[in-house]
């Protein structure tokens, strides 16, 4: 097959395919949509970036064309593992349904349920939700699954990743047994391989590329790196960030960089922002509104970098990213492949750059394990060379020490003059003679005369 419209695909999908500037469907399409449209279920694995989306939303919406929605009942659902993937995949269908009559919903946190349940109520074909807030309309009453004819499960690695499993298998469990099933995954752990095993019958199974390859259009590269001091690591990372942006120049038309914490996060876009650069940051505490803009704007070219915690790693369809930089380390090591997979998209060639420090060694161990490659190891761009620190003689460490003694002042030498007992020149001269040496070892010649007195000598009256 070399074109779409070998797959035998409704007409009027085709006009809008060919309308998006697509003409040749990828590996995972050509495998998954003739098994899609017989009526098969499908289990989909293949890296980021190669056109799953397009894989069940095309003969979805084939499948759809012909029907009716009842209220409540949707005749379709896509579950996918984040706001922003859901988002995606709704605009998918809005592509490449354009020439059709289909209603949809997107169910999503951020946003008034109110809304959302107008839209369940007039009847949706095709609903597209995230399994928290799917469950949270289930609950209310708003919503039956009975009427579900096809089934998505989008990224279902990530959403074992952030524990949506009990939820997926509860709602597998309100859908129809005679549903038909689509399940994309990049990776097959062995939970996902158990889940696919218990509600896919016979599935279709595509593998188009190794599990979590990453593809060979991007350009890795790490940097090594080793801070002085535990505390500066942050600062050394940011300078080494702007000295390889600045050093790819205007090949740096826009990139994503990715940072394991939130709160990195922030600092780090903030500290972009502080140098110049056009930088925003997009994360899991952000309100949706704030999201969403950031990335229309991301996406759009309005904006140049965004900072992104793991929350935007999957299901961000842009095709022209020109670079992933990883601020961190992932310690994950499959999802340095989600996360690279931002760039180099649809063929285009990408470059993906990471920045590593000693305590990092273990998780880039894993990461080249699962590559079964190494990562082209990049020179620091902001190293300096470190002068040798010649040796001080013996001499010179004993003059040191002697020169940093600490002095008491005249206060404390005054203090302790007061404490030492008064006593006429003979007294002394016969105490003297009568004592034995009873100098206290280990405590110098400042020694309080009170200390010094025997218990014996104390009860003497004066």
């Amino acid at each position: 097959m070399t074109n779409f419209a070998d797959l035998n695909l409704n007409p009027k999908i085709l006009k809008a395919i060919k309308e998006a500037g697509y003409s040749e469907p990828t590996p995972i399409q050509q495998g998954a949509i003739p098994a899609a449209l017989e009526g098969k279920d499908v289990l989909g694995i293949a890296q980021t970036g190669t056109g799953k989306t397009a894989s069940f939303t095309l003969p979805m919406i084939h499948v759809l064309a012909r029907g009716r929605a009842r209220a409540r009942m949707p005749r379709s659902l896509v579950l996918c593992p984040t706001r922003e993937l859901a988002a995606q995949v709704a605009e998918n269908f809005d592509t490449y349904s354009k020439h059709l009559r289909l209603s949809k919903a997107l169910l999503i946190g951020g946003v008034s349920f109110k809304e959302q349940d107008l839209l369940i109520d007039r009847g949706v074909d095709v609903l597209i939700a995230t399994p928290g807030r799917l469950l949270d309309h289930f609950e209310r009453g708003k919503l039956l699954l009975t009427g579900v004819q096809v089934m998505v499960v989008d990224e279902a690695d990530r959403m074992l990743d952030m524990g949506f499993i009990p939820d997926i298998e509860r709602i597998f469990g309100l859908t129809p047994f005679t549903r038909q099933t689509l399940f994309f995954s990049a990776t097959m752990a062995p939970e996902i391989e158990r889940i696919t095993n218990t509600f896919l019958s016979g599935p279709k199974r595509v593998e188009v590329a190794r599990q979590a390859s990453a593809s060979e259009t991007i350009e890795q590269s790490v940097v090594l790196f080793q801070s002085k001091r535990r505390d500066q690591e942050g600062s050394a990372k940011r300078n080494i960030l702007r000295a390889l942006i600045d050093a790819e120049g205007e090949n740096c038309t826009n990139a994503i960089i990715f940072c394991n914490r939130k709160s990195d996060v922030d600092t780090c876009a903030k500290s972009l922002k502080k140098h110049g650069y056009d930088a925003s940051p997009i994360h899991g505490d952000l309100d949706q509104s704030q999201r969403t803009a950031t990335l229309d704007g991301f996406r759009d070219g309005k904006l140049q970098f965004l900072v992104a915690s793991d929350v935007a790693a999957r299901g961000l369809d842009i095709p022209s990213v020109s670079h992933v930089f990883n601020f961190d380390v992932p310690t994950n090591a499959e999802d340095y492949v989600h996360r690279i997979g931002r760039t180099g998209r649809a063929g285009r060639d990408g470059k993906a750059m990471m920045m590593s420090a000693p305590r990092d060694s273990k998780n880039l161990d894993a990461i080249e394990k699962l590559l079964r490659a190494e990562i082209p190891r990049l020179e620091n761009p902001v190293a300096t060379s470190k002068e040798p620190i010649a040796s001080a003689s013996v001499e010179e460490t004993e003059q040191k020490q002697v020169h940093t003694q600490p002095k008491p002042n005249l206060r404390e030498r005054n203090g302790r003059q007061r404490n030492k007992p008064k006593s006429n020149n003979k007294d002394n001269k016969q105490n003297n003679a009568a004592k034995p040496d009873k100098t206290v070892v280990g405590m110098g010649p400042d020694l309080p005369s009170f200390i010094a007195l025997s218990f014996q000598e104390r009860m003497v009256e004066p």
